[in-house]
């Protein structure tokens, strides 16, 4: 049996892997880590699409991803998929077919794919130093890249683009918004919002976090959050809150479900709540079309 401790924070429900965990994280191309062996994970398939893995040229190298994109002729719009901390495994990539059965281009990258993949790991501590090693210019160099990359595909509008993410990611959604003009709007799902105290995890002063850089926020983000979240306090939300009422370009807003916990929308992990999951994607879809991010009929 694998104990771990989560990267994010342990929360309530936090679960002993056992080998039968873990073999069936494996074959489904789930994240072992997190992997809840009672779990069904939702699967979407990928009939009236073409998904699959893409490579993304970047500044010095090639970046995996996996895209899906409806089937049928012209431009759609948009959506790049941040990842967990715990890489472009099985669920993210029913994320992206999810999004393309709404009628969306969808890009997931690897952001970490220098430093190695965290979804077969069980030890956390191999996890977060994979995590911490990507950096702030890699990631937001990576972004970059899929923007352009995006822009020179023939089934994609660039004018028309949001951004996701979860966890991890769900950060990298606001930083995103605050450093390119790219995207009309993002969605941030449970990301961490503050600075974490030195030494700690990603603590390392040259990175920025969401609430420092709002007086540069670009476009409307809509952050869905847990009030039982144990990584991310109630007042980091007040505080978030605050500064949106000042930002530069306004329209943001953000929900807390008050009784789920980080990883609500994940139905691969023990924190699923499947009725905060399924308001949270209605609330994402309504805010991309609100702001000029609308699927293809």
């Amino acid at each position: 049996m694998v104990t771990l401790t989560r990267a994010d924070g342990n929360w309530a429900g936090d679960l002993d892997l056992t080998r039968r965990s873990i073999a069936l994280a494996l074959a489904g191309g789930y994240a072992v880590s997190a992997f809840d062996v009672n779990a069904e994970p939702i699967h979407t398939d990928d009939k009236d699409m073409v998904a699959g893995d893409v490579s993304i040229p970047a500044g010095d190298r090639a970046i995996p991803g996996y895209m899906a994109v409806p089937a049928g002729k012209g431009r759609r719009a948009a959506v790049l998929v941040n990842s967990e901390v715990f890489g472009v495994h099985e669920w993210v990539k029913d994320v992206c077919r999810r999004l393309a059965k709404a009628g969306y281009v969808a890009l997931a990258p690897d952001f970490f794919v220098r430093h190695g993949d965290p979804a077969p790991l069980t030890d956390f501590g191999e996890i977060r130093k994979i995590v911490d090693a990507a950096t702030e210019a890699e990631v937001m160099g990576d972004i970059r890249a899929a923007i352009a990359w995006l822009g020179q595909q023939p089934f994609a509008d660039r004018k028309h683009m949001a951004v996701t993410g979860f966890c991890w990611g769900g950060a990298v959604v606001w930083l995103a918004c605050e450093s390119f003009r790219e995207f009309r709007c993002g969605v941030a799902w449970y990301g961490k919002l503050t600075r974490p105290k030195p030494g700690e995890f990603m603590g390392q002063p040259e990175r920025h976090w969401p609430l420092e850089l709002v007086s540069q926020l670009k476009a409307p983000v809509l952050g869905l959050y847990g009030g039982q979240d144990q990584g991310i306090p109630m007042s980091d939300i007040g505080a978030m809150t605050d500064a949106l009422a000042h930002a530069p370009v306004q329209g943001s807003d953000i929900i807390v479900y008050g009784r789920s916990q980080h990883g609500f929308h994940a139905d691969y992990r023990p924190s699923y709540d499947a009725s905060a999951a399924q308001d949270g994607w209605r609330r994402m879809l309504e805010f991309f079309a609100a702001h000029g991010v609308k699927a293809h009929p």
